[in-house]
């Protein structure tokens, strides 16, 4: 090296990255032509991990500290370059920072419905989609298969990769599962729990880990979405029936004790069919006209209670029969 050349050449004597974004999971230092001095400080700050590649190798891995860069802190660098501990020379080398910070709120979703076969709904047209968080922990295994000797590398460059991963088993884990359609809301978080125990090994091949992973909901397509409603309307509405059916057998013991009680009764009841009719169409002429007859019946039997040919305690007995037909 000439004389004007090595006047020009810088040493660098502090290494260290201050993150200026959140987005950043590898940043290489900028070294151009300098080289690092020997003795020269080194600060790995808390969340974060730097690596030495020294002509292609790995070097060395730093974990937080401040450190003196010298052959102590070198040893393997020192065998690559059969240097000794007197050396005093500045040597040049890659320095990577990366940051072990958590990535939070990262989304995930199904770009396209996934497939599964539901046991009541047959063939059902999925989406699903939530937020996971992950770190950096392994900074050797990233540098090796991901980032490599780029001067930069983001987040976004890897979360098309991640969103897939995490995507990718969706179908397997629900016919693994076995929930039902109807139950996926009721059972999101072991869901959840299933995904990450999946997607953690996927993760870790690439030098992360996968912390957290949440299931915010589950959808179906448009047109499929209003059949389901449709189906939950109709189950309202035979709720509804037997709420009516319900709410006639109550008021019989009230009605007896009333003249002319039974009989109007008898009308409401009449009336309360007529309404589960045409909101349902869940209840026939035959069972309406069984029901007149057990109203009937019990108006008739009150009347032997009150004339002393039958027992209170009898008629209650017979009474607790008949409201059982109505069931």
């Amino acid at each position: 090296m000439s004389l004007t050349g090595f006047i020009k050449k810088q040493f660098i004597d502090v290494l260290e990255w201050t993150e200026s974004d959140d987005g950043t999971l590898a940043w290489r230092y900028p070294m151009r032509d300098n080289e690092i001095q020997n003795g020269a400080s080194l600060t790995v700050r808390e969340s974060q991990l730097a690596l030495f590649v020294d002509e292609g190798q790995v070097a060395d891995v730093f974990g937080p500290g401040r450190y003196r860069l010298s052959t102590a802190t070198l040893p393997l660098m020192t065998n690559l370059r059969h240097w000794d501990k007197l050396f005093a020379s500045p040597f040049k080398s890659d320095v990577y920072f990366f940051s072990t910070r958590l990535q939070l709120d990262r989304t995930w979703g199904t770009a396209t419905p996934i497939v599964i076969r539901d046991a009541e709904f047959g063939a059902v047209r999925l989406r699903a989609y939530g937020i996971y968080a992950y770190r950096l922990s392994d900074p050797l295994r990233f540098h090796q298969k991901v980032s490599g000797t780029r001067e930069h590398y983001g987040r976004d460059d890897l979360e098309g990769q991640l969103r897939n991963t995490l995507v990718a088993g969706l179908t397997t884990l629900f016919a693994e599962s076995g929930i039902p359609f109807l139950d996926l809301a009721a059972n999101q978080d072991a869901l959840a729990k299933a995904m990450r125990e999946r997607a953690a090994p996927m993760f870790a091949e690439l030098g992360l880990e996968l912390e957290s992973l949440v299931v915010q909901n589950f959808s179906l397509p448009d047109e499929l979405q209003k059949t389901l409603d449709q189906r939950i309307s109709m189950s309202m509405l035979g709720d509804l029936q037997r709420y009516t059916q319900y709410q006639v057998a109550s008021s019989i013991p009230d009605a007896a004790r009333n003249e002319g009680g039974l009989a109007a009764l008898g009308a409401g009841f009449g009336f309360g069919q007529m309404i589960g009719q045409s909101v349902g169409g869940a209840t026939t002429s035959a069972a309406a006209a069984g029901a007149d007859e057990i109203v009937a019946t019990l108006e008739k039997l009150h009347a032997l209670v009150g004339k002393g040919v039958l027992s209170q305690a009898e008629f209650d007995a017979k009474k607790e029969e008949l409201l059982k037909k109505l069931g």
